[in-house]
């Protein structure tokens, strides 16, 4: 049956209205000072919190469920596609339909992703906020903030005693998180924290298959964690995915807020979860310039410190599996197309706004 002219008028109207947005879109993200002023710090706290309100007090990831359904979705249009040219029945109707409907998917995505939060890879951020300059630290400057933070990951775990460490329950972390954010934003107004949306993963054990340990999800606004990650990450996690609800959407500007949260908590484990991650990275830069002083730096972490760096390796040895590089290259990709250059390494690039920020504040 041939749809109606209107029905047709309609199509191209909706069409043309998508696509210049779309366009709206892309020329804006070339002016990043308008999107930190009319966007990230103007209208998208207001969608924020309206999307953290709407979906927090849920017990569990309505994102998760989204998900879930849109991959069966997927799965069941993949299985009909392949049915019918098995059966020869794919005629070019179907190939033009399937072509407008797959425009009008990747479209609305598109514009409903960058208007709710994506725009946010294009502000300037936490550099223009806090007046720092990082850039690419050379290998004194790494020596100098890995040893730094050395001292705080010994001197942090010291503090939490010599046995095992007591966790609390997840639930109870995520509000600590919360507050550390809000203790924050007396001295970093832009780090206030109101109406939680933190949440207990429903995929804990495919993350570990796919390789993650949080995430956000901007079509719902809730921060999504995998919990059977060791339990001494999730404080600091907890308080990266809380920077993304805030509004910090590149990897190493999530990590540098979730830092600035997490030290300003009352909980001595936040401030180990955190060092302890920050450790990690720098020494990771530094053993690619100079491997010998980045093995002597793990050579004196304190024991029980060293007992949490195996608990970390043996945890991603047994999620080992042939699909996490391929979920990684896609992910990686993904990066990319959002203004972060270095795709999954730019995690690491915590590490030059720590020392920016180190070099104006002196301290970490």
């Amino acid at each position: 049956m041939r749809p109606s002219k209107n029905a047709r008028l309609l199509t191209i109207i909706s069409g043309s209205f998508l696509l210049i947005i779309s366009i709206l879109i892309k020329i804006a993200s070339n002016y990043p000072e308008w999107i930190e002023k009319n966007y990230s710090r103007g209208i998208y706290p207001h969608i924020a919190r309206f999307y953290r309100k709407l979906f927090g007090w849920i017990p569990f990831s309505i994102g998760d469920i989204l998900y879930a359904a849109a991959g069966l979705y997927l799965l069941a249009k993949f299985i009909k596609i392949v049915r019918l040219l098995f059966n020869r029945r794919f005629k070019e109707v179907n190939i033009k339909k399937g072509a407008i409907k797959l425009f009008f998917v990747i479209a609305t995505i598109y514009v409903y992703f960058n208007l709710t939060w994506g725009l946010n890879y294009n502000r300037p951020g936490i550099a223009y906020q806090l007046q720092l300059a990082p850039h690419i630290p050379d290998e004194q400057e790494l020596k100098m903030i890995t040893n730094l933070l050395l001292d705080k990951v010994n001197e942090n775990r010291k503090l939490l005693g010599q046995k095992n460490i007591r966790y609390k329950p997840y639930q109870e972390v995520f509000n600590q998180a919360q507050a550390a954010y809000q203790t924050s934003s007396s001295l970093f107004p832009f780090m206030a924290y109101n109406a939680e949306s933190v949440k207990r993963s429903l995929y804990g054990r495919l993350g570990n298959f796919l390789g993650f340990l949080g995430y956000y999800n901007p079509f719902t606004g809730e921060a999504q964690l995998n919990l059977t990650q060791p339990r001494f990450l999730i404080p600091y996690v907890s308080c990266h995915e809380m920077a993304h609800q805030l509004g910090y959407a590149s990897e190493s500007e999530a990590n540098f807020v979730g830092y600035l949260a997490a030290i300003h908590s009352t909980d001595t484990l936040f401030h180990y979860s955190t060092y302890f991650d920050l450790f990690n990275y720098a020494n990771h830069e530094l053993f690619l310039t100079d491997s010998v002083a980045a093995k002597d730096n793990y050579s004196h972490l304190d024991t029980l410190v060293k007992a949490d760096v195996k608990a970390l390796r043996e945890y991603w040895e047994k999620s080992e599996n042939p699909v996490e590089p391929i979920i990684k290259v896609f992910y990686d990709h993904y990066l990319k197309a959002n203004q972060q250059i270095k795709g999954v390494k730019s995690y690491n690039e915590v590490i030059g706004w720590l020392i920016a920020y180190y070099k104006k504040y002196g301290k970490i």
